[in-house]
């Protein structure tokens, strides 16, 4: 390929990228997803669940305090989002167990979910653990750049 026919190529791809990252492409890229979000009810925390919100997902806040946890979901649901919160401190066993736990105790949301995605089961965390070492082994070493889905057969798209 030429020089000028690469270079087009490569602005032709970061016009593509640019505009997906701006949300121009299509409306609620993230739809049918949950996205559990740490540390989230201040600062870049609270920009990343409201982003997620806003691109369709369902987000999950969580923080230490009950106090800030009720404050960013007021806000988020204030603003049309979906949005629910949980209390939660990363270094407590319990308190992650308690934040992953938390739409999939809806038994409805996760039958419609897997209705929607035509999925037999919701995914569990051991579910990525495979991938994950074999990301980190030398078998991967030749890998890079690359976008691994760990989603059942859920359509996804960057």
């Amino acid at each position: 390929m030429h020089k000028t026919g690469l270079l087009g190529l490569c602005a032709r791809a970061w016009n593509s990228v640019r505009m997906a990252s701006s949300g121009m492409t299509r409306r609620d890229p993230l739809a049918n997803k949950v996205a559990l979000v740490t540390a989230s009810t201040d600062g870049i925390g609270f920009a990343i669940a409201r982003r997620l919100a806003q691109d369709g997902a369902h987000v999950v806040v969580s923080s230490r305090k009950q106090q800030n946890v009720d404050q960013a979901v007021a806000t988020l649901q204030g603003e049309g989002l979906s949005v629910t919160g949980t209390v939660c401190h990363v270094g407590k066993a319990e308190d992650r167990e308690r934040l992953v736990a938390t739409l999939w105790m809806d038994k409805e949301k996760e039958e419609s979910m897997k209705e929607t995605l035509r999925i037999s089961r919701l995914g569990e965390p051991e579910d990525c653990a495979g991938i994950v070492s074999f990301l980190c082994s030398e078998d991967a070493s030749y890998i890079t750049g690359e976008t691994v889905v760990v989603g059942g057969g859920t359509p996804s798209r960057l």
